[in-house]
C-alpha cells in the first residue's frame, strides 16, 4: 500500500508584503528522514535546537536566489548561507540519490559536500542534472509555482536578492 506523502507550506513576503503560498509534496517513501526533516522544521515541532534557535523556517530569509536556476533558504541561525541545523543534530548523511533534479519547482537539499545536510533547501526553477548524485531530492512543488517564479524575479546572477524574501508561516498541510 501507498504511503500518503506528507504535505507542507512556506507563506512568503517580500519586504513584509504577502507573494502567496507555496505547497510542497514531501517524497517521504523514497528518502524518509530527509523528508521528516523538512517536515518538521516546517512545523517547528521539534523545539529549541542545539544552537538555541527553534528548530523552524518560520521567519527565516531565501538569502540566494539565482534566476535560470534555483531558490535557496533554510538557514534560520544565521541567515546568510552559513548555518541552520537539523532535526537530527547540526549535519546529518546522504541518504539517498534515486531521485533526480529533472525539473523545476524540485526541493533538494542544500550541503558543503558529502554528508552535510542541515536545513539548508533550494526549489530548482529549472532541470539541474549536474547536482544529480551530490544533492538529495526530497520533494516537490505542488502549488505556487508562480510564487516560486515571483521570488526567482528578486534574485541575481550573484545570488543576492532585491529585498528581504521571508518565510513568514509555514507549517503541515
Amino acid at each position: 500500500e501507498i504511503m500518503a506523502r506528507s504535505k507542507v507550506f512556506f507563506d512568503i513576503t517580500l519586504n513584509d508584503r504577502p507573494l502567496g503560498r507555496v505547497v510542497f509534496e514531501l517524497y517521504d517513501d523514497v528518502v524518509k528522514k530527509t523528508a521528516e526533516n523538512f517536515r518538521a522544521l516546517c512545523t517547528g515541532e521539534k523545539g529549541k535546537g542545539g544552537s538555541g534557535k527553534p528548530l523552524h523556517y518560520k521567519g527565516s530569509v531565501f538569502h540566494r536566489v539565482i534566476p535560470g536556476f534555483m531558490l535557496q533558504g533554510g538557514d534560520f541561525t544565521r541567515g546568510n548561507g552559513t548555518g541552520g541545523e537539523s532535526i537530527y543534530g547540526e549535519k546529518f548523511a546522504d541518504e539517498n540519490f534515486s531521485e533526480k533534479h529533472t525539473i523545476s519547482g524540485l526541493l533538494s537539499m542544500a550541503n558543503a559536500g558529502p554528508n552535510t545536510n542541515g536545513s539548508q533547501f533550494f526549489i530548482t526553477t529549472v532541470p539541474c542534472s549536474w547536482l544529480d548524485g551530490k544533492h538529495v531530492v526530497f520533494g516537490r512543488v505542488i502549488e505556487g509555482m508562480e510564487v516560486v517564479k515571483k521570488v526567482e524575479s528578486q534574485g541575481s546572477q550573484s545570488g543576492k536578492t532585491n529585498g528581504v524574501i521571508k518565510i513568514s508561516d509555514c507549517g503541515q498541510c
